[in-house]
């Protein structure tokens, strides 16, 4: 049986020096042409993003060919500036969300809610739904959430916000596609109709990674550790990783998967090659999407 090609997408952060800025656009000049269904914004930790990713977010509306979905969060903002970033978005002809409650600060403690801010990310997508212009998505951890008790506890949350109005839902990164399937099979049993869509992070930099995985909650399986041991030893990381990334695509796709969110980090060759590897290949021209 020919494994059926998934629609894609691709996560970005916003530039926050020139370099970095040439990094985005090259990124997107090389993942575009795959015609992803979207690309995604982000807010650093604490909001600290939030005018450079409005700024990308316009961008890339107006250059790009290709629809965006802007992240929005609850962190420093009260209600009414946040949903002014929202409004001005649907002005510009962005009607994609993804509403989540934010990281805090660095050196924080843990997330503060603003004195006239949203507390949740459950209250930031009602106020979004009752706006009636704008697709919502949300977060979703297959693996639980650092403040959550556990698995359950973080289906029941996403039931939450799919009640409050989300219309899709992404997860957090995750190392094995039987992750995944527990978890979206926890979500129907608990009556969550709305897509998921499982997030893959492609690993440029397993250090990197591994911090990361290990600030989200995301469990490293031991043979995972153990293989980027070795190809770090053997110089051989992104071939591991390539096929690491592809297997673990085919095998998502394999289930019933057909929509997959890359977490590009802003270098693309890793996520252009493991897209190549699952059929997804350039639909238009760079001249037509730049």
């Amino acid at each position: 049986m020919t494994q059926p090609t998934p629609r894609v997408s691709f996560e970005f952060f916003p530039p926050q020096s020139l370099e970095a800025s040439f990094r985005l656009w090259d990124t997107l000049g090389t993942l575009a042409p795959l015609a992803p269904q979207f690309v995604s914004v982000t807010y650093g930790a604490g909001g600290t993003t939030r005018d450079l990713t409005h700024d990308a977010v316009k961008t890339i509306n107006a250059n790009y060919g290709v629809p965006v979905a802007a992240h929005l969060t609850c962190v420093d903002a009260t209600r009414d500036e946040t949903l002014a970033i929202a409004d001005s978005y649907a002005e510009a002809g962005v009607n994609r969300i993804v509403a989540l409650r934010g990281d805090p600060p660095k050196g924080s403690h843990g997330f503060h809610p603003h004195a006239n801010g949203f507390a949740s990310s459950v209250e930031l997508v009602e106020a979004l739904a009752r706006r009636g212009n704008f697709e919502i998505a949300v977060g979703a951890y297959p693996d639980p959430h650092p403040e959550a008790e556990n698995l359950q506890a973080c289906v029941d949350y996403l039931k939450r916000k799919v009640d409050a109005g989300a219309t899709t839902a992404i997860t957090q990164f995750f190392f094995e596609a039987g992750t995944f399937f527990r978890f979206r099979d926890a979500c129907a049993d608990a009556g969550i109709t709305a897509p998921i869509i499982p997030g893959v992070l492609p690993v440029n930099n397993w250090t990197r990674v591994r911090r990361f995985a290990t600030n989200c909650g995301a469990v490293i399986p031991q043979w995972v550790d153990a293989a980027y041991e070795t190809a770090i030893r053997d110089g051989r990381e992104a071939l591991l990783s390539t096929a690491l990334t592809s297997e673990l695509c085919t095998e998502l796709l394999e289930g019933g998967v057909e929509d997959l969110h890359f977490y590009t980090l802003n270098t693309p060759d890793l996520t252009r090659d493991v897209c190549a590897a699952l059929g997804v290949t350039p639909q238009v021209a760079l001249a037509e999407v730049a």
